[in-house]
């Protein structure tokens, strides 16, 4: 079986550009490489695009950059398929038959580059433009789910130009409350406030990242999370819990798990599971997900169902929450990887939207 050439993208002009590495080593330490051949394209946080060649170790510890390496880019002429590298000799084109990018937040989660991707008509193995876009904007998304009868939290978002005006019908929403950035992910903007005081702090945080934040009243309850693949048949994982002893789960939370815990599967009935399962489907094809995604809930202690958020390419670290979702039905991390480039490679002839 001759190989097909796939490119793993990872860095990025992110805040998230740290995850993105531990996902990208991660994926690459687990690719089935019998199969596939890999051309490596490491973006720094200053937006550089170069063809990695070295040791993945680097990638962990984030000394790829130290090397010399080609700059290259993605062709836009859709009859190549192919990436351009800049050598000492002159230009080459690298044939490519998917892309697969371990990107997280902005630049690389969000449409952009998906668009790019798209217009160059290389295979991409995630969700498309329109499903990125909407998914990283909390607020839009929360619009079309809940117009569909899933309930969201009660919220309201502000951009820099209107918060002043925003600020008396902030002040009658029940606390506490989580001020986030509309588009950003892995909790970086993100507070949690118990009186209002606190109010201003917590936004100029959120604007740090973005230039729209949405405010949200909490969720009693504890939230729960659903790894989807698939196009058109769906293959579901096992639903997790995340359990919290205090504050919520931001960043230092997700990635160290000092002070909370992760249950799969989640502790909850089985009957429950199934709902939770279902309402995630749902959602993922609401919002237009392909291939993969993972879908966060928040479940009550009455056990109605809260939707929180839809993460397009969740992290793919070792201690990552969708790949063990996935071994939870029994698939491991090699055939995990290699069934999701299988599936964006069979979506090649259809758009990627």
């Amino acid at each position: 079986m001759k190989k097909r050439t796939i490119a793993i993208l990872f860095g990025g002009k992110s805040s998230e550009y740290s995850v993105s590495l531990e996902s990208a080593y991660a994926v690459l330490s687990h690719i089935d490489k019998t199969r596939y051949d890999i051309y490596m394209v490491g973006i720094t946080q200053k937006g550089e695009w170069f063809h990695f060649e070295g040791d993945i170790e680097k990638i962990k510890n984030d000394t790829w950059k130290d090397e010399f390496m080609n700059h290259v880019m993605i062709c836009p002429e859709p009859q190549r398929q192919s990436f351009i590298e800049l050598t000492k000799i002159g230009i080459f084109y690298k044939q490519i038959d998917a892309i697969m990018p371990i990107m997280h937040g902005k630049n690389g989660e969000d449409g952009t580059l998906q668009g790019i991707v798209t217009m160059a008509n290389i295979p991409l193995i995630g969700c498309g433009v329109l499903s990125s876009s909407l998914c990283m904007d909390k607020y839009r998304a929360h619009e079309i789910v809940e117009k569909n009868g899933i309930q969201t939290p009660y919220a309201i978002v502000a951009s820099t130009y209107n918060i002043q005006s925003q600020k008396e019908e902030i002040f009658n929403m029940n606390l506490p409350l989580y001020i986030k950035p509309v588009h950003a992910g892995s909790s970086y903007g993100m507070s949690r406030i118990d009186c209002f005081e606190k109010l201003d702090e917590a936004l100029k945080e959120a604007f740090h990242y973005d230039d729209e934040v949405i405010i949200e009243e909490e969720v009693h309850g504890f939230e729960v999370g659903c790894a989807i693949m698939g196009i058109e048949e769906l293959t579901v994982g096992r639903v997790d819990e995340i359990e919290l002893t205090k504050g919520f789960f931001d960043f230092k939370e997700k990635y160290t798990l000092q002070t909370s815990s992760i249950h799969m599967p989640a502790r909850i009935p089985q009957e429950i599971e199934m709902k939770v399962q279902e309402t995630a489907k749902r959602i993922y094809r609401l919002l237009g997900c392909r291939v993969f995604a993972r879908v966060d809930m928040f479940l009550t202690p009455s056990y109605d169902i809260v939707f929180n958020e839809v993460n397009t390419i969740p992290g793919f670290t070792s201690h990552s929450r969708y790949p063990h979702m996935m071994q939870g039905i029994g698939m491991d991390f090699q055939t995990l990887i290699t069934q999701l480039i299988e599936m964006g490679l069979q979506n090649a002839n259809n758009t990627n939207f």
